[in-house]
């Protein structure tokens, strides 16, 4: 909801402001005289309409006055008073923004804001994961940091060196000047050393990031009331994981290609290619890999595609198949356009497949972000039984000057429309992004 649904008539030219205190979300609109405010409203009736409020629209209502951003500022730390669905938006940057400034479109809207991020600047970054509000970024020395694009929160996730089978080379004076990348450890191995493995290959500091990072996924830990971070990596598609403050990543039991996580019922679970779906509970003193399924039964159809493992209305799993062609338009490669979009039920105990035809009030968002199903009911914004897609993880370190496979797909006869005006051209890659005012205490970790 939005205070044009008040009917509040003054209020959309009261929300064009952005004074300084609040220059994340700049608009290029000129000010209104402060005479022409309305009278202040008691603090209820203002926590009553922000609580209605999807977040662009609420941190934009706290540049208004004092008074508002006080009441903003209540809210943002009593999360509990704030429980407002948001709507996605997609994340991407511009050229002509900055290299440090992102923008958010927002679906809800149909707007743009720009939002400044903290160094090093968003553009040198790729973008490997979003989930919760938080989007997971690695920097030019391949580092990850966790950013909530909202309130500029970064944290830094343990240090790349520390993942399994990865090795730093040093020069003289101590600084990291390449990386070796050894064979993933298998079953037997026992501990973290490199004996009886071989080393793969070398690469500097600011492209080890392109043959490392797949994907990550960031999911609450209801352990300790902060988060866990998923990290699918090379070689071969393993998993790792860390929750906010460890010093290491964890190596989870071997198991390789995978390409999807999910959080459900305090377990995580790990779907590959091949239909294998691993369970892990990461709250065990000793965590052990227990296989679901260890195959599904694919002979129902064509699954050539990007496949996605998404959380279904009813809280079952589907398995969705993206199906794309390729267009010759002279660039450096062919384009790729989302076409086709299949879906099936996945029924664990007949380790098999259900087809299903559309989502009927049910819109899906697909891309590097963690997939969700959402009802339209609930988003009434959103298109039912669409599918709203970004580029998939290959678009994260390839392609930087070609048009992006962003759009949204009808499930009832396959047609796809452009999201808003084609200027995705934008490096890095767009990602969706749910906004949160969520803000972690560090001090907790030291």
């Amino acid at each position: 909801m939005s205070f044009g649904q008040f009917g509040l008539t003054a209020l959309p030219k009261l929300l064009s402001l952005s004074p300084d205190s609040l220059q994340k979300f700049r608009e290029d609109l000129p000010r209104i005289p402060t005479e022409t405010l309305l009278p202040e409203l008691p603090q209820d009736v203002l926590m009553d309409i922000f609580s209605l409020l999807e977040i662009p629209d609420l941190v934009r209502a706290a540049s208004v006055c004092s008074s508002w951003c006080s009441a903003y500022t209540f809210l943002r730390s009593h999360p509990e008073l704030y429980r407002r669905p948001q709507t996605p938006c997609l994340f991407y940057t511009s050229e002509s923004a900055g290299d440090s400034v992102a923008c958010l479109y927002s679906l809800a809207e149909k707007r743009v804001y720009s939002l400044t991020l903290p160094d090093p600047p968003i553009r040198s970054r790729h973008l490997v994961g979003s989930s919760h509000g938080w989007l997971v970024t690695a920097d030019d020395k391949s580092e990850l940091h966790l950013v909530n694009a909202i309130t500029a929160q970064q944290i830094a996730l343990p240090s790349v060196i520390t993942l399994d089978s990865v090795e730093p080379i040093f020069d003289i004076a101590g600084t990291i000047v390449n990386y070796e990348v050894w064979e993933a450890p298998d079953d037997s191995d026992s501990d973290t050393e490199m004996v009886g493995r071989e080393m793969l290959f070398h690469a500097p500091p600011d492209e080890l990031r392109n043959h490392i990072y797949k994907s990550a996924f960031v999911f609450p830990d209801p352990s300790t009331g902060s988060y866990i971070v998923v990290l699918i990596h090379g070689p071969g598609r393993q998993l790792s994981f860390a929750r906010v403050g460890d010093r290491n990543w964890t190596l989870l039991p071997p198991g390789w290609e995978y390409e999807q996580c999910i959080y459900m019922d305090d377990l995580l679970y790990a779907s590959t290619r091949s239909g294998r779906i691993d369970a892990f509970d990461l709250t065990s003193p000793t965590i052990t890999r227990n296989i679901i399924s260890d195959e599904i039964d694919y002979s129902i159809g064509d699954h050539w595609g990007h496949l996605y493992f998404v959380q279904g209305p009813c809280g079952g799993l589907l398995e969705v198949c993206r199906k794309s062609g390729l267009l010759d338009a002279g660039y450096e490669e062919p384009i790729q356009k989302t076409d086709k979009i299949l879906l099936h039920k996945i029924d664990i105990a007949a380790k098999g497949l259900v087809k299903i035809n559309g989502l009927h009030d049910h819109v899906l968002f697909l891309g590097r972000s963690q997939s969700q199903c959402l009802s339209a009911e609930e988003y009434p914004q959103l298109k039912a039984n669409s599918v709203y897609f970004t580029d998939g993880d290959e678009c994260n370190w390839k392609y930087k000057n070609i048009p992006r496979d962003i759009g949204i797909l009808n499930l009832e006869n396959d047609s796809t429309e452009e999201i808003a005006s084609p200027f995705w051209c934008s490096w890095p890659s767009p990602i969706w992004i749910t906004p949160s005012l969520t803000v972690m205490n560090l001090s907790l970790y030291k």
